[in-house]
């Protein structure tokens, strides 16, 4: 006899704007399931330029409603995740053959106004000859500005809405597609079923969300046979890993000729993450992958500035995805908006909203409009109270990272420095569930080269839906970046003989 669940809120799509939807209903008290057909955050949200960020380039399109919200997110998920969200700081050298000086600083002093900063410090202009910053910029850029934004570990800020949800009564499902949805009296007939077990799951909704990013037409067509005025149109960026070639924690921005911008941000320590292009992508999202002319493009636009010159040889690694950016009709792939738009089908009683578009940044804020919208098919559901919670792992005092730094140390004198910044970085106050009782780094298990031990893989397996050594090794880690081949293959060895012990 098959079980049926019945939820309030049925999510599909296991990105950013899923988990995030997901934790907020959850919250508010509503029964809530979510799906997702891969692994969390395979897609796009863990293939973004890593940054909670206002989108300084928006203004340039008049977006300023859309980076207010943003920038006003940015310090809100700031105190939310100070583990994984930290202040970066971003220089950039003028070049006179781009955009004028006065119209760059004029863009950077709205960017520092119009979300009323609070803990991020403001723009200053800098003289590349003589401040350290302009250390590896080539001589004939004299002027410069340094300006703020976050980064964000962006699969694990993924993982950790998951989780929260999950902590709030949510059931969640990782690959397990919803392979059908249908309306039947009023409610919507979900049925999922996993790519590894075989296994069917039913469930009654009395909402459906479809949050499938670039598969959003995809499941609202063939999944649930509905359909819309509205569509995505499909972006991909794609992003190279270099060695890193600079002294100090900043990050760069630069221009290129064709008026786009190339972050060069600081990455996994002594690496650099250099991204992104832009271009109209029409296969299917699961194909994408970075071209040569992408890999040639991004390395053209950093030689134009710095003395030290890149080679394709230099490049560690690539990864590209696919942005499901409503299609607002502009020709421009760099302007179409990066804002959301919902669409609400109330047809037979059962409620579908599908979300077309949306940036990493203001997910909680799409979450929280969106419930919004659904409101009335809820009228006893709580209030909004996302913009004050911490994720799992932030809860630490004044949201002060240093301060929870010395914590730490004090709590496990015996963890090499380094170690500790790592756990500290990517879980948080998560780090006591990992480390356990033990007293000393043989406590923590197998080593396996860089800063994974078995301790880690176990919790992540256990708690946290990592259910191949890929999922561990590069979403929820980067360990892939720090480990050799042998290293790799003799941790998916070990994986594939322990993880069903972990669970």
């Amino acid at each position: 006899m098959t079980v049926i669940q019945e939820v309030d809120l049925f999510v599909i799509g296991g990105g950013i704007n899923g988990a995030g939807f997901a934790r907020d209903a959850a919250g508010r008290g509503l029964k809530v399931a979510m799906c997702e057909k891969d692994d969390l955050a395979e897609g796009t949200s863990s293939r973004s330029g890593k940054l909670v960020h206002g989108g300084l380039r928006y203004l340039e399109y008049y977006e300023f409603r859309l980076v207010r919200e943003a920038l006003i997110e940015r310090e809100v998920l700031l105190n939310a995740a100070p583990h994984i969200i930290w202040p970066l700081r971003f220089v950039l050298p003028h070049s006179p053959q781009d955009r004028p000086a006065w119209l760059v600083r004029l863009g950077l002093f709205m960017y520092d106004h119009l979300g009323g900063r609070k803990k991020l410090p403001g723009t200053r202009t800098l003289n590349l000859r003589r401040d350290p910053e302009g250390a590896p910029i080539m001589d004939q850029y004299k002027r410069g500005f340094e300006y703020s934004d976050c980064w964000v570990d962006d699969a694990r800020l993924v993982t950790l809405n998951a989780l929260d949800a999950a902590q709030r009564g949510a059931t969640i499902l990782t690959r397990s597609p919803a392979v059908t949805a249908r309306r039947e009296d009023g409610k919507w007939h979900v049925t999922t079923q996993n790519t590894i077990t075989g296994e069917k799951r039913e469930f009654l909704a009395k909402v459906l969300v479809n949050a499938a990013g670039p598969w959003v037409t995809d499941v609202l067509t063939r999944v649930a046979g509905a359909n819309s005025s509205r569509n995505v149109r499909l972006v991909k960026g794609s992003h190279i890993i270099v060695k890193k070639f600079w002294e100090g924690p900043h990050s760069y921005l630069v221009q290129n000729h064709d008026k786009r911008v190339i972050f060069i941000n600081a990455y996994e320590g002594d690496k650099a993450l250099i991204g992104t292009t832009d271009i109209a992508y029409e296969g299917r999202a699961e194909d994408v992958t970075c071209e040569d002319r992408e890999i040639e493009y991004l390395l053209d636009c950093v030689n134009r500035y710095f003395k030290e010159k890149l080679r394709k040889e230099d490049v560690l690694e690539t990864f590209s995805g696919v942005r499901p950016l409503f299609d607002d009709g502009k020709g421009n792939p760099s302007a179409v908006t990066r804002d959301y738009v919902f669409d609400l089908d109330e047809t037979g009683g059962a409620p579908l909203l599908n979300i077309f578009g949306g940036k990493i940044t203001t997910f909680r804020e799409l979450a929280e409009r969106g419930m919004h919208r659904i409101a009335k098919f809820f009228p006893n559901m709580k209030g909004d109270w996302t913009a004050d919670a911490v994720l799992p792992g932030g809860d630490m005092e004044n949201a002060d990272y240093d301060l929870f730094r010395e914590t730490i140390k004090a709590k496990y004198p015996w963890m090499p420095r380094e170690l500790r910044e790592y756990y500290g970085r990517r879980y948080g106050t998560l780090v006591d569930k990992i480390v356990g009782s033990a007293t000393s780094l043989e406590g923590l298990g197998r080593h396996f080269g860089g800063f994974l031990y078995e301790a880690e893989a176990r919790y992540l397996v256990a708690n946290e839906w990592a259910m191949t050594a890929e999922d561990i090794l590069w979403r929820r880690t980067k360990h892939r970046l720090n480990l050799s081949d042998a290293q790799q293959a003799a941790f998916e060895e070990w994986f594939v003989s322990n993880s069903a012990e972990a669970a």
